[in-house]
This record gives C-alpha cells, sequence and structure tokens, in this order.
C-alpha cells in the first residue's frame, strides 16, 4: 500500500507539473505534437523492427524498416527517435541518405524528390540506451528487474512520453501503420520475449541468444507496440473462436490460471455492448509485467499482483470496486477504446480514458446489475479534481486533466440518462465502436456522432464537462411563489434534466442558466433529500 501511495503521488505531481506548463511551450513540444508538412506528406504502412537486447548493458541495437506511401510531393519527411538514442545511419534505396536532428525529431533528406502516391521505404539502423523508467507506466521507459529466482525481468511502457524513446517511427497518434507490424526480438537463450500480435516462430542464433519473431495484422498505435522479456510459462485457451494467451512468471502459474478466469465474462460483455473483439487476427494477451499496467494492443500488460481492485484497492471507496480485477478490466477496455478507437491528439485522450473507465461500470452492470454499476461509478466522484479542463492543448503533444478518467466516465454516465432510454443507450455505443472501428477520430466526430445518433444537440453538455474546469452547480433559490433551480455553468444554452422522487412519484426536470420553478409542492430541504444525484453529474449550491 506504501508503494500504491507513492505511485499516485508521483502522478499528482507529473499531472500538474504537466498542465503548469501548458502555457509555457516550445517548439519541442511543436515537433512533438504537431503536424508539419514533414509529417502530413506520407502515410506510415508498416513496421519491420528488429533489435537486439544486451540486458548486461541495458541497450538495443537494430533497425526499423519503414514502409510508407507519399500523400504529396516532397524531399523530407520527419521521422522520430529520442536524442540519447544513437542514429548510426539511414539506409533509402541501398543508399546512406542525409539527415537532421532537432530535439527528438529526425528530418529524412532525399536526393530527388518522391512522387505523390508511390510507395517507398527506409531502413533506420539505430542503438543506444534507452531511458529507464523510474515508475512506469507514469513515466515512459524501460524497467529492468528479476523474478523471484534471479533471472532478469524486463518490460517497456511508452505511453504519453512516445515510443520513439526506444524505437524510431512516425511518433504520432495521427498516423498507424496500416498493413501493422513485425517485432524480432533477440535476447539471451532461455527467456521468452513476448510482444504485439501472433508469434511467427523463434530462431537459434547459436551464440546464446535466440530471436522471437511476432507480428501485427491489424493497424497498432505506436505506444501500443511493446516487449516484455522473463522466464514465462506460456498457456493457451479460446473463446468463441479467439485465441486467448496468457504469459506469466513461471511461479505464477498457478494462481494465474485463477486470476484470468475473469477474462471470459469480461470479453462475453464487452462484446455484448461494443462489438466483437477489434483484433481477432492478433488474438488477446495478458502478460505478466513488471509495472501495473497498459494498453498495449493485443498483448495487454498485467502487473495487478492477482489482486481484485487496482493493486487491492477499490478506486470507488464503495467496496464494489473490490468485485473485479482492475487491470484485466480496464486495460482490456482499452482494446476498443484507445486501440481500436482512437484520437488524433493526445490533447482528445478523454476518448481513450473516459470511455474505458466508464467500461469499469458496464462490466459490473453486465455481472451484477444496474444498481452495484451506478454505485461504482459514482463512487468515483471523490477523485474528481475540477483542476483544468479535460481536452489539453493541441498540436503541443499535451494531454488535459488526470479528470479524463473519473469526470470522462460519469459524462459518459450522464448522457445515458439525458437520453433515458437504454435501448437506445447500448445501441448507440455499440454503433459508436464499430462506425469508427480501427479509426483515427476528434472530439468533433465524438459529440457530432452522439448528436446525429439521439437526435439530441449534446454539444453544450460535451462542451461543458470537456473544456471547462467545473462541474455544472444547481442553484436553488425560495420564494412565496415556490422553489426555483437553474444551473451555473460556463455554456450559454446548457439544459440538462434533474429527477426527483416526492411522495413515490419521480419527476424530470429540464433546468436551464435561467431560473426555472419546480412544478412540486415542495420545501428546499426536501428537495434536496429527495433529488437524485446518481444520474447526473453536478454540484448542488
Amino acid at each position: 500500500m506504501k508503494n500504491l501511495l507513492l505511485q499516485l503521488f508521483f502522478f499528482s505531481i507529473v499531472i500538474q507539473n504537466s498542465l503548469w506548463s501548458q502555457t509555457n511551450f516550445t517548439r519541442k513540444d511543436s515537433l512533438q505534437g504537431g503536424l508539419p508538412i514533414e509529417r502530413t506528406c506520407f502515410d506510415v504502412l508498416h513496421y519491420d523492427l528488429n533489435i537486439k537486447l544486451d540486458i548486461a548493458q541495458k541497450k538495443i541495437v537494430g533497425y526499423n524498416t519503414i514502409l510508407f506511401k507519399t500523400l504529396e510531393n516532397t524531399t523530407k519527411i520527419q521521422l522520430d527517435l529520442f536524442q540519447n538514442m544513437n542514429i548510426d545511419s539511414i539506409v533509402f534505396q541501398k543508399e546512406r541518405v542525409r539527415y537532421t536532428r532537432a530535439y527528438n525529431a529526425v528530418f529524412v533528406d532525399f536526393k530527388k524528390e518522391l512522387s505523390k502516391g508511390t510507395t517507398n521505404s527506409v531502413c533506420f539502423y539505430y542503438s543506444g540506451n534507452p531511458l529507464i523508467a523510474e515508475n512506469a507506466p507514469w513515466d515512459g521507459g524501460f524497467v529492468y528487474t528479476t523474478d523471484s529466482t534471479g533471472k532478469p525481468w524486463i518490460g517497456v511502457a511508452c505511453q504519453g512520453d512516445g515510443a520513439s524513446l526506444w524505437y524510431p517511427c512516425k511518433d504520432s497518434q495521427s498516423d498507424e501503420p496500416d498493413m501493422g507490424a513485425t517485432i524480432k526480438v533477440t535476447i539471451p537463450t532461455g527467456l521468452t520475449a513476448v510482444s504485439n500480435g501472433r508469434l511467427q516462430g523463434t530462431e537459434d542464433l547459436k551464440n546464446g541468444t535466440t530471436r522471437w519473431d511476432w507480428e501485427v495484422k491489424n493497424t497498432i498505435n505506436n505506444y501500443d507496440i511493446s516487449i516484455t522479456i522473463a522466464d514465462f510459462v506460456h498457456f493457451h485457451d479460446i473463446y468463441k473462436g479467439l485465441d486467448l494467451d496468457y504469459y506469466v512468471l513461471r511461479a505464477n502459474e498457478e494462481r494465474a490460471r485463477l486470476q484470468f478466469e475473469e477474462v471470459k465474462p469480461m470479453l462475453e460483455c464487452f462484446q455484448s455492448k461494443f462489438g466483437p473483439y477489434p483484433f481477432s487476427e492478433d488474438g488477446y494477451k495478458l502478460v505478466e509485467t513488471p509495472y501495473l499496467g497498459m494498453e498495449h494492443q493485443s498483448a495487454v500488460a498485467y502487473g495487478n499482483q492477482y489482486l481484485k481492485g487496482y493493486a487491492g484497492r477499490d478506486l470507488s471507496r464503495t467496496g464494489i470496486g473490490l468485485l473485479f480485477d482492475f487491470i484485466i478490466i480496464h486495460e482490456s477496455g482499452h482494446e476498443w477504446f484507445g486501440n481500436s478507437i482512437t484520437s488524433k491528439d493526445i490533447a482528445d485522450m478523454w476518448i481513450h480514458e473516459g470511455f474505458t473507465c466508464y467500461s469499469e461500470s458496464v462490466y459490473l452492470e453486465c455481472q451484477y446489475g444496474y444498481d452495484k454499476a451506478q454505485t461504482y461509478i459514482n463512487g468515483l466522484k471523490g477523485n474528481i479534481k475540477n483542476d483544468t479542463p479535460i481536452i489539453g492543448a493541441y498540436g503541443v503533444h499535451r494531454e488535459g486533466s488526470a479528470d479524463m478518467y473519473y469526470k470522462g466516465a460519469l459524462l459518459l454516465n450522464t448522457i445515458r440518462h439525458i437520453v433515458n432510454d437504454d435501448l437506445k443507450w447500448w445501441k448507440l455505443l455499440l454503433d459508436y465502436t464499430t462506425t469508427y472501428r480501427h479509426q483515427i477520430i476528434d472530439t468533433e466526430t465524438v459529440i457530432h456522432f452522439f448528436n446525429i445518433e439521439t437526435g439530441m444537440d449534446l454539444t453544450p453538455i460535451f462542451n461543458q464537462y470537456l473544456r471547462h474546469s467545473t462541474i455544472p452547480e444547481l442553484v436553488l433559490t425560495k420564494n412565496k411563489k415556490g422553489v426555483f433551480v437553474k444551473w451555473k455553468c460556463d455554456e450559454t444554452h446548457f439544459a440538462m434534466p434533474i429527477e426527483i422522487t416526492h411522495n413515490g412519484i419521480t419527476t424530470r426536470i429540464i433546468v436551464t442558466t435561467e431560473f426555472t420553478k419546480l412544478p412540486l409542492s415542495i420545501s428546499k430541504k426536501a428537495f434536496l433529500k429527495e433529488i437524485n444525484t446518481q444520474k447526473f453529474l453536478f454540484e448542488i449550491n
């Protein structure tokens, strides 16, 4: 628990520092988060990553062959690799090409113009010692530790910092390799290297090392590409035709077989609500990692120590959060929200985290019913800080507030109850995940879709919760004519219902930013006691 509290403290400091720096952007920020012509002039089709990891030296040597299609005539493209990593050479059509570096950006110059519509590739040779994470997954980098027998146990998590901290790529969420990726990892013989997708085979290189070859058929976020290395035990299962593979430390096999039984009801629930598992061609994996967890596509990182809740803790403080393994449910939820549906800019990361946090209550509703799910999600209100807007700054690689998790989830719960028709709501969510399956979108796309599908103008609702720091405040006043209510908020055209159960009858009232008289003969005290505070996210003055 002490370690968990330290992690949470560290995370809060990181978020605060990130928010403080949002008005102090630099060219480095623009190069990492922006979309200049050097990035938009080409579309990545495939990565072929081939590396050798020297565990003792904590060093990588290898290359990434990047296949791309030219979208505009160009003589220069931007790739990315952290400054502390060495560029050994960049080869195009069997010749070395010139390049320049600016912070973590690498500008590749071609001798002749690449024509629009042509397909080309560069082979990017590199080496060096990638960053070592101090507290993964809240900071990016490699984790080097050992299992209980002293054998190496290594992982990498890089969301936020960027995948270019350990391999060269076009490090932007706006572009994923359309034809997937191959990941080949050479390590000491006797250990297992696990990556995304399916294992294509191994090769004993006769020098005390073995190469593990993996292939991802689907498009994949850069930060989702990952490797985990250990003395793993592998066991396999199948659920309705979907391959389930588990890689766990040898000493934990028995515990894993029991704990991972939760995968099947999770898949049953999520597939019924969000549609088929998005990456069936690549299978589903849980991989035991030396950090808490991460949504690495088709290779979900699991480090929850085989406990219920969030490392044994209930984030909702209701007791209901201990009914499920948080990492299995939350990180698997990202397969639909974040991995299949991806935000173009990390400023819109609520599209990943808000929907995935909401999926926790969806799972609880599947397993234990509506009431427990509502108790859980409302218990998360205590984690909301209302510090800064959920949406960050565009084009400079800046996320918004960590409220993207809990406030984002409660925003969706609020919209569900504004819709007030569960058949319509579940169809809307299913249509959302299938419509934008394997697509890269932004906040405006989400809002437009919800407006069209509900037939409502939900724009002021989304804007209030996403673009402003505060949540709506219900203001009450009473005079001889009765009790009057209105919303105090930032959005002029904001309107949202409230529900009151008085004398056994539930009344639904639409409240705006102008005072509305309650159509009930009720005291202010009774009102405060009888208003429903579970369906909509707001405060009461």
